[in-house]
């Protein structure tokens, strides 16, 4: 996948192309029934599928007091949109004389003089242009007048709940990454480093680890079931996010237990990746250290049952 980082990236003879244009926060189900759609109708065509998004979010611009955190920072987002098939990524850098283009600017500018699109494939709620005044009908008509065909998609329900970036969103900061996990259509997950004070350079031979300080979306505080892959190992893991209140003052930490542990090699730039499997419990403070590590026990127990059911063959 070819990645644009800039509109004067784009080779002067890039296309046709096949257009999506969005933030794709999460790459969830619905943006992957869109993009596969696009590189499927590239392939077919002889065209080039592109994703067009923004960086940074393009509401951290417009509303810098929002607090908002991403499901996923562009990193890992380039990572799931190379998944899907398609061409290239045109990255925009979001500011002032983006957000001022009118829809039709964005239209003319973007989409057909330096991208040559013959299709635009979008949800049903796509806005674009100043002040988000463009709609898929707006679209469709300057699709007309340009020469390009627009396909709407409609919204994308599973078991009931719509699924968008703002829907995932909430069910993180509600603990429920067992539905989250549905709609985005693999487990949520978040990549750093290992924490200070694990011994960098030497064998690592303690089955705990601390994330490194991340500052996108994390699940609410509590204890998950969890996978966590350091650098290219994987381990079974029981994940406690949150800020330690047994130990005294909050100290805010994402601290994984390695159930199937065995010395590894640990450096400061090691990748360490979380994925969430199921909510546990809350956090607790517990009267003692001794009744804390009486229910790590208890937390690693139904942890280890989970991966066991879940290793059994399916009938």
């Amino acid at each position: 996948m070819q990645i644009f980082r800039k509109l004067a990236d784009v080779p002067a003879d890039f296309g046709p192309t096949i257009v999506s244009v969005g933030n794709f926060d999460g790459v969830h189900r619905a943006h992957q029934t869109v993009l596969r759609d696009i590189a499927e109708r590239a392939r077919q065509s002889g065209a080039k599928s592109v994703a067009v998004t923004f960086e940074p979010h393009p509401i951290r611009i417009l509303r810098p007091d929002s607090g908002l955190k991403l499901l996923t920072p562009t990193p890992e987002k380039l990572h799931l949109l190379a998944a899907t098939g398609i061409d290239a990524v045109l990255l925009l850098p979001f500011g002032r004389d983006l957000s001022l283009l009118t829809p039709r600017q964005f239209a003319e500018e973007i989409l057909k003089k330096n991208l040559h699109v013959c299709e635009v494939h979008e949800g049903y709620n796509f806005h674009f242009g100043h002040k988000a005044s463009g709609d898929v009908k707006m679209l469709a008509d300057f699709g007309r007048d340009m020469g390009f065909t627009v396909k709407i998609f409609d919204q994308m329900t599973l078991r009931g709940e719509a699924v968008s970036s703002s829907q995932i969103r909430r069910l993180l900061q509600t603990g429920h990454v067992s539905r989250a996990r549905h709609l985005l259509g693999r487990p949520f997950a978040i990549l750093s480093t290992p924490g200070r004070g694990r011994g960098y350079g030497s064998k690592y031979t303690v089955p705990t680890i601390n994330l490194n300080r991340y500052d996108e979306l994390v699940p609410e505080d509590g204890v998950y079931i969890t996978r966590t892959r350091i650098g290219e190992e994987c381990f079974d893991s029981v994940t406690n996010i949150g800020n330690r209140p047994t130990f005294g003052a909050d100290s805010f930490a994402i601290e994984s237990h390695l159930l199937n542990f065995h010395p590894i090699t640990l450096k400061a730039d090691t990748e360490v990746e979380i994925f969430f499997l199921q909510r546990l419990r809350d956090e607790i403070k517990f009267p003692a250290v001794e009744a804390l590590r009486d229910q790590i026990a208890r937390d690693v127990k139904k942890s280890r049952r989970y991966f066991h059911l879940a290793a059994l063959p399916k009938r």
